[in-house]
């Protein structure tokens, strides 16, 4: 892994685990304690990636898979370029809500896409870009699915068949294996928090992890948010 001033974190799972209220805790602890960073999600982020994040998730016209992933990478070309290393190259922390993880859950395990395909494509979409760490968040796909009812309508990825979320659950099961990681040195390490709990509960263990991770930046976060 390349060494640079700032650090990429990712947070990943399936629909509904919380990855939008966990970043919500982490960032409001960090900003608390004036640690610089930037907060993105995919897709979307930038102009482009917004009018991407429109196409790929409002309801609309059918889109094929290839080009779905596509689009998705599309969006990550642009994030990476525009936002991402230049924060990373300020020094930032850069807290990414899904990168190209997500890619390989939806695109080749829900999709049925070619891994090795999507995998190049991604490779040339993320300039080579690998996460200093992902937090996967683990949830059932029956109760993740009962959160992101609760948000209101699903959107259109939100809105396929349960054997798809199945795929895509499994998928990000087998990404926290450590010989899956090894396998897939791009992915970078990626490590499980249970989210099962209430918001707090999985936060104090999102901060807990980033603590043993980096002590030295995130020791005095940690420690106010106790």
């Amino acid at each position: 892994m390349t060494e640079r001033p700032g650090k990429l974190i990712v947070f990943e799972g399936a629909e509904g685990v919380g990855k939008t209220t966990q970043i919500r805790h982490l960032v409001r602890t960090l900003a608390a304690r004036g640690i610089a960073y930037l907060d993105v999600r995919e897709p979307g982020g930038t102009a482009m990636g917004n009018e991407i994040r429109r196409l790929v998730l409002d309801p609309g016209p059918e889109i094929s898979a290839r080009t779905e992933a596509l689009l998705f990478m599309a969006s990550r070309a642009e994030l990476v370029d525009r936002l991402v290393r230049p924060a990373l190259e300020r020094g930032e922390v850069v807290i990414a809500d899904r990168f190209f993880l997500s890619t390989y859950a939806y695109q080749i395990a829900g999709r049925g896409l070619p891994e090795a395909e999507v995998t190049s494509a991604n490779r040339f979409a993320s300039g080579g870009l690998v996460p200093d760490l992902t937090i996967l968040l683990r949830l059932s796909v029956d109760a993740a699915l009962a959160r992101a009812d609760s948000r209101g309508s699903r959107d259109r990825i939100e809105a396929a068949a349960d054997d798809f979320h199945h795929r895509v659950a499994a998928a990000f099961d087998l990404f926290a294996d450590p010989a899956w990681q090894t396998r897939h040195p791009e992915a970078g390490p990626v490590v499980a928090v249970d989210a099962a709990g209430t918001e707090q509960v999985v936060a104090t263990a999102v901060l807990s992890l980033l603590e043993r991770t980096w002590p030295e930046t995130f020791r005095s976060a940690v420690g106010s948010h106790r």
